[in-house]
């Protein structure tokens, strides 16, 4: 049974609890970030720091906790549960209060964090074959680019692209791709990594920061801009990046082959660079 961490608290995961009254709960006023952990270390922690401070500022938000103590909680947890490879997910909420849609005055936030033990994720098979993904309207809020617990689209995303053989949907607004249900979308032409610019119509991928630097210092061009879904069938590669999946190939659209039909060299030359640099890195 695994030790997870609520309020100060660390307890078994049965006798984790928190108030009905809770926002997060009512509301879905909450934010969150799941950080990878490779060889028992986590990546990239302080770009996720980073994004959940500009989260809650952006929700008026107050911080459960500074950066030192939340890397602590991390580290214990990965510890206490013997994570060698896997995820931390953390959760932030406005707290309990009586249901009101005004925000509380004075309530206090409510900090939640569990591990999740995935063996393998590093050595993924489906990165080794690529993925198939589909298209599907993008029907969310609009403001993607804070990292909030409102995710009951994009798992009926999931679902849509389980139902058609697929592992993930690409999200279409204004004939555009925004991102995928649970990352940032990609395509290469020739000698070109395209990926949609920053704003308010997707998230600022940790992940997709991470590899878009390191895809230029191994001088690949990188043009961040909006693309169609029938610009990518036309691509010679199409990849997706999220903490959980890394740098992942993807080799259908909507039933149309991508390239070769195999992961392309660009996707796997950035998923080896990624992989190394990060566990490099890690704390």
């Amino acid at each position: 049974m695994r030790t997870v961490y609520v309020n100060g608290e660390y307890v078994p995961e049965d006798q984790a609890k928190i108030s009905v009254f809770d926002r997060g709960f009512l509301f879905a006023d909450g934010v969150y970030e799941v950080t990878s952990v490779l060889d028992g270390k986590l990546i990239d922690f302080a770009g996720h720091v980073a994004r959940l401070k500009r989260s809650l500022a952006e929700l008026e938000m107050d911080a459960p906790c500074d950066e030192a103590e939340l890397l602590a909680i991390h580290k214990r947890l990965v510890a206490e549960n013997g994570i060698e490879e896997g995820l931390v997910y953390l959760q932030v909420t406005r707290g309990a209060a009586d249901r009101d849609f005004a925000y509380p005055e004075a309530a206090t936030p409510t900090l939640v964090l569990f591990t999740q033990s995935k063996p393998g994720l590093a050595d993924a098979p489906a990165a080794k074959t690529g993925i198939k993904v589909i298209s599907i309207p993008d029907r969310r809020w609009g403001r993607r680019d804070i990292k909030t617990v409102q995710l009951l689209y994009p798992s009926m995303g999931k679902m849509m692209a389980k139902a058609a053989g697929a592992a993930d949907a690409w999200m279409v607004e204004d004939g555009a791709v925004t991102e995928g249900t649970s990352n940032n979308a990609y395509i290469v032409k020739g000698n070109t990594i395209i990926t949609r610019h920053l704003g308010e119509e997707i998230l600022h991928g940790i992940t997709r920061a991470a590899v878009l630097r390191m895809a230029s210092e191994a001088q690949m061009k990188v043009e961040e801009r909006a693309f169609t879904i029938e610009e990518a069938q036309q691509a010679d590669e199409a990849f997706v990046t999220s903490a959980s999946t890394f740098v992942m190939p993807v080799v259908d659209i909507d039933g149309a082959q991508i390239g070769t039909g195999a992961p392309g060299p660009v996707a796997q030359r950035l998923r080896e660079i990624y992989l190394d640099e990060s566990r490099k890195k890690a704390v």
